[in-house]
């Protein structure tokens, strides 16, 4: 849980994750291949890049939609239940008696697409700036300044149960909401493959469905180790990609690398790509320097929509960051992006979106 307190710090801090914070009049260049992920079709199918370092220009993940796949029918819960809440504290229990209405806040969308995924969708009655699947599109956003929780917003909702894992507050906030005696747990996983099974579990728990949790999570983990193994099958047998995560905000000058313990490092990974932050011994979310990229010298930078769009496509940031154009990646031009809310969402949609990015990465011309 380390990794998520220090990315909420380094977020509120005044790095703006929403793509509130992006600039309208700048678009993400019109050149770009969009590569959209299809399940049905395997892999194998693929036309794969004979060099994939041999290829230049950027390219767009997508997918094929935007809803969270759910289960026909609710699951039964069991309530009052009473869990462990995972916060700064320690472990502490809290009492949980109704899931009529549930708020799950976190940086990456990640709990409230669980909430979903389980089939309680409907017990959502609010969403943070990151939850951006469909069935929660009309439901009222209870953060500010990209993910600074609106307490008051909150409190006029009367929520019986508060989902979140300490990653976007302040936490102090949050901690305020459990004393004005609203139900508060936070759960307790990584941003990782192993931690969607987890946070399935987790959630269900607090939701008073843990049979609901452990079928998801084992669904889920099925799926995602299915589908690394697919994606390890098209990495070519030669030298692997080293790929890099570049987090955007060029309206508020924010330029950071995701390195060890980000979350972007397990991405990588599962892609069958070399982490060169991690490579050159970087943690966590930090500040990018002309040294720092030019050691790292990636062939393939990985980045959000929004943020590109923020600093003007792959053009403003070679402009602006002349360190990047100096990389094989900034020389190529060599650029995948995906949605915010999407590309580092570990949950439901996880499996989905390495699909994305394997077809992207490996298999650009199958784009249009």
């Amino acid at each position: 849980m380390r990794t998520r307190f220090i990315t909420a710090a380094v977020v509120l801090s005044g790095v703006a994750f929403a793509a509130s914070g992006c600039s309208s009049s700048s678009v993400a260049e019109s050149s770009a291949v969009t590569v959209t992920a299809d399940l049905s079709s395997p892999l194998s199918a693929l036309t794969v890049l004979d060099d994939v370092k041999d290829y230049s220009g950027l390219v767009r993940a997508a997918l094929p939609t935007s809803g969270i796949v759910a289960p026909d029918a609710a699951p039964v819960q069991s309530l009052p239940v009473t869990v462990q809440s995972h916060d700064l504290s320690g472990d502490v229990p809290v009492t949980v008696s109704s899931t009529d209405r549930v708020i799950a806040m976190d940086i990456s969308g990640s709990i409230a697409a669980t909430v979903a995924g389980l089939g309680l969708v409907e017990s959502l009655v609010a969403r943070d700036i990151s939850t951006t699947f469909d069935e929660a599109s009309d439901l009222p956003v209870i953060t500010s300044n990209a993910h600074t929780v609106n307490s008051e917003a909150i409190l006029a909702l009367r929520p019986d149960l508060v989902l979140t894992d300490g990653s976007i507050g302040p936490i102090d906030v949050v901690v305020q909401l459990r004393d004005a005696g609203i139900p508060v747990v936070f759960v307790d996983t990584e941003p990782s493959v192993a931690g969607v099974a987890e946070l399935a579990r987790q959630t269900a728990a607090a939701l008073g469905a843990p049979a609901a949790g452990d079928a998801l999570g084992a669904k889920l983990s099925a799926e995602i180790d299915a589908k690394v193994a697919e994606i390890a099958e098209i990495v070519p047998s030669g030298e692997r990609l080293r790929m890099m995560f570049l987090y955007l905000r060029g309206t508020s000058g924010v330029y950071y690398l995701f390195g060890q313990e980000s979350g972007s490092d397990v991405l990588i990974s599962a892609l069958g790509g070399v982490d060169v932050a991690a490579e050159i011994g970087l943690e966590g979310m930090r500040p990018m320097t002309d040294e720092a990229m030019v050691a790292a010298n990636p062939d393939l930078i990985l980045v959000m929509t929004g943020g590109l769009e923020s600093v003007g496509g792959v053009s403003g940031l070679l402009e602006a960051r002349p360190a990047v154009a100096l990389t094989e990646a900034g020389k190529n031009q060599r650029f995948v992006e995906m949605d915010d809310g999407e590309i580092l969402s570990f949950g439901p949609r996880t499996v989905t979106v390495l699909d994305a990015l394997a077809r992207a990465i490996y298999a650009p011309m199958s784009g249009s």
